[in-house]
């Protein structure tokens, strides 16, 4: 519920964010903010994250200063004022501001601490206004799981990222990045010295933040159901509570065989919590991701999910994606959900998480989740992208949408997200992160809106409509402005370190955009003038198509990023439609022959694996490889892979990595090659090996297609790390 009443267009407490659940306003009260204060509270929040916060922001003088705050929680003396506007909710708080004096009751200090970001919100310009507010949230634990393949976050942006969840009320973090080996592949072993340091300060840190901090263990990949892996793992534990972590996840995603068995998986987390968890008061409640955490993976017939329901403690929390790995939540599968697990859900949603599409950045605003499942998820954590950076547009979002669902509006929580990661140049931001929400084609068949302001735009430039052209050329322009200001801009260094590959591909389809116009507008005025002649338009659009591509495949990206890839969804397939739309015409009635292609993909997949569909598959010099899938991958019996050529190609060589040692003699490898289909032996250089590369026969064979088959004569559950073939 809302009451909201500006007394002027600059209203001070609408500056909170997350958006409250209720607030009152007194019309025409805004008042300028104190330039120092006093705060009357307790002795025992004494260092009390709340406290500190408020002592630490600004203008603090205890003692010497007529404006007063007063800070506690429901029960008092300071906040007794105003405790029938405190509301009996975990993390709630109210706050009422006077002219002389501002209350901040929290229902408890969590939510001291969150009315006192409150405040700092409405002071952040220089005013405050007399009014009440009055706050919780919706959903219990909002925040953050590093849960993504590819580089981990460093040290210094995590603890830069909690400051981030402490300004935006995210009250946990969930530390599980896939490529700490102390978490996944070596999870029995302690972290050494060094490492260990930087854990504690993290779980430190974020408890200063109000932050709670989780650290979870992945023992699925090589788990053996005995008492010694079992007290190898509690023991684990014991050593990260003894470096200061007081929260702990168990996740077993990402797997299969020995280690996704549901009732093992249920017998050790009620082990863990009744003999670790349960024995110590200050260790926050277990959570743990199953096997299968998507429905579009869960089996009712074997039961897995009624299985960890029935016979795993109450107490543990259960994670879980939607309807499929990467998936927005409506009622009806939350319910589907809630009913097999006989509780509710911890959702871990995958955005804008980017690891199976990381030639794009995702910037565009979270949205597509429901407005009434609140009440139906226990916590709600969003996987981000390695950009750290970056991904505080989309994080930004979450904290609102979690906080007060009904409330939420993407479009305004976007707008005001970019403004406050990139202040200094938010109108140039805002311009470069249309051009970059959307996936592009991937494996899981996730689609976002992109350039929604362009598309009407480009459909009537499209019908020949000059003016649309012209509003076209001017977008180009603006683009072009708005990545020169950004790659100029030093005031969020690691934030355009992070956007840096796609401004710099970002720039060139810019000046592709007005190439491409030039050469539309030239193909009807066709002036023989030297620099403003068709010829001329044409050759720069190819040389700007070639340098896109070339880019692309450049050093300028970052570590396992396959391309660079802006603009893909409206803006770049309207300039080469319109490019081929020009040549072509141009070709007819000058009865030349210039090529009108603008995109040449020359590698095409064709899979009956359904996960494998829609892989991409990026090149790099004569490297050719499908883009690696993070999921486990079932490959039905006699199910193949098929990459086609654009034209015969000479092959120098050919591996692929599957996750799993000895798959050679699961797999036939067949090359089309003179009209036939002519078989590739396989092999491993040694015992246990997990690549499988190709006999010596497949060096300067003429290849049309390359096919991969399951023979093995049953359903194989496999990764896809790589796989890559290279020409002469």
């Amino acid at each position: 519920m809302f009451c909201l009443t500006f007394g002027t267009l600059d209203a001070q407490i609408s500056e909170i964010h997350p958006f409250p659940q209720q607030t009152r306003v007194e019309a025409n009260s805004q008042f300028k903010a104190p330039a120092s204060w006093k705060i009357v509270t307790d002795k025992k929040y004494e260092g009390n994250i709340a406290t500190t916060s408020l002592e630490t922001a600004g203008p603090y003088k205890d003692g010497k200063s007529k404006f007063t705050v007063y800070l506690g929680t429901k029960g008092d003396k300071a906040v007794k004022a105003i405790a029938k506007l405190i509301p009996d909710r975990r993390e709630g708080y109210a706050i009422r501001i006077e002219k002389e004096a501002v209350y901040i009751g929290g229902a408890d200090q969590q939510g001291m601490f969150y009315g006192v970001q409150s405040l700092l919100d409405i002071m952040k310009n220089g005013n405050l206004e007399c009014g009440t507010v009055t706050d919780w949230p919706d959903v219990a634990w909002r925040g953050v799981v590093e849960g993504f393949y590819g580089t981990p976050w460093s040290h210094e942006t995590r603890l830069r990222q909690f400051d981030f969840y402490a300004r935006n009320k995210m009250n946990v973090y969930i530390y599980g990045p896939k490529d700490d080996p102390y978490h996944r592949s070596h999870w029995r072993e302690d972290y050494p010295e060094t490492e260990a340091a930087r854990i504690s300060e993290l779980a430190r840190y974020a408890a200063g933040k109000g932050v709670k901090f989780y650290w979870a263990i992945h023992p699925g990949l090589d788990i053996k159901w005995t008492e010694s892996d079992r007290d190898a793992l509690v023991r684990k534990l014991e050593h990260m509570y003894d470096i200061g972590v007081r929260a702990f996840a168990v996740f077993f995603d990402d797997i299969w065989g020995e280690g996704a068995k549901a009732d093992k998986q249920a017998e050790l987390l009620n082990y863990v919590d009744d003999h670790f968890v349960s024995k110590k008061p200050d260790v926050s409640p277990l959570i743990m991701c199953p096997t299968e955490y998507n429905r579009a993976w869960a089996d009712d017939a074997k039961g897995y999910l009624r299985t960890l329901g029935k016979n795993m403690n109450k107490g543990v929390e259960i994670m879980w994606t939607g309807n499929s790995v990467v998936h927005c939540l409506d009622k009806p599968s939350m319910e589907w959900i809630n009913d097999r697990i006989e509780r509710k859900a911890y959702i871990w949603w995958n955005f804008p998480v980017s690891d199976f599409v990381r030639d794009h950045i995702l910037l565009g605003p979270a949205y597509g989740n429901g407005l009434d499942i609140a009440g139906d998820m226990s916590g709600f954590v969003s996987n981000p992208m390695e950009h750290a950076e970056a991904s505080k547009i989309g994080l930004y979002n979450i904290a609102d949408y979690t906080w007060n669902m009904k409330a939420y509006n993407y479009e305004k929580s976007w707008e005001e997200a970019i403004r406050s990661l990139l202040p200094s140049n938010a109108a140039a931001l805002r311009t470069f992160a249309v051009y970059n929400e959307d996936l592009g084609p991937n494996g899981h068949g996730f689609r976002r809106d992109e350039s929604r302001e362009l598309q009407p735009c480009a459909k009537q430039a499209l019908n020949g409509e000059s003016q649309a052209l012209e509003n076209l050329h001017d977008r180009c322009r603006e683009l072009r402005t708005a990545v020169n200001l950004l790659l100029a801009d030093k005031s969020n260094p690691a934030l355009i370190r992070e956007l840096r590959p796609w401004l710099l591909q970002a720039k060139l389809a810019a000046e592709y955009g007005t190439a491409v116009i030039a050469l539309v507008r030239s193909e009807k005025t066709a002036t023989e003038a030297p620099l403003s002649s068709f010829m001329t338009y044409y050759e720069e659009a190819r040389s700007l198509q070639a340098q896109m591509y070339e880019l692309e495949n450049s050093d300028v990206r970052h570590p396992l990023q396959p391309g660079i890839k802006v603009a893909t969804k409206i803006l770049l397939p309207t300039l080469n439609q319109l490019f081929a739309q020009a040549v072509t015409s141009w070709n007819e009635r000058t009865h030349s022959h210039l090529n009108p292609v603008a995109e040449y993909q020359p590698y095409h997949l064709v899979s009956t694996v359904p996960q494998l569909r829609q892989q991409p598959i990026s090149s790099r010099g004569n490297e050719i490889r499908i883009n690696p899938s993070n999921e486990v991958i079932t490959w039905p019996s006699g199910s193949e892979l098929i990459i086609e050529m654009e034209q015969p190609i000479k092959l120098q060589g050919l591996d692929f990595d599957f996750g799993a040692a000895n798959q050679a003699e699961n797999f036939k490898l067949t090359v089309y090659s003179g009209n036939e289909w002519k078989p590739i032996g396989l092999l491993h250089y040694k015992e246990g090996e997990t690549t499988v590369h190709t006999g010596n026969e497949i060096a300067g064979m003429s290849a049309n297609k390359i096919r991969l088959t399951n023979a093995s004569g049953k359903e194989l559950k496999l990764y896809l790390r790589s796989f890559r073939f290279s020409k002469q």
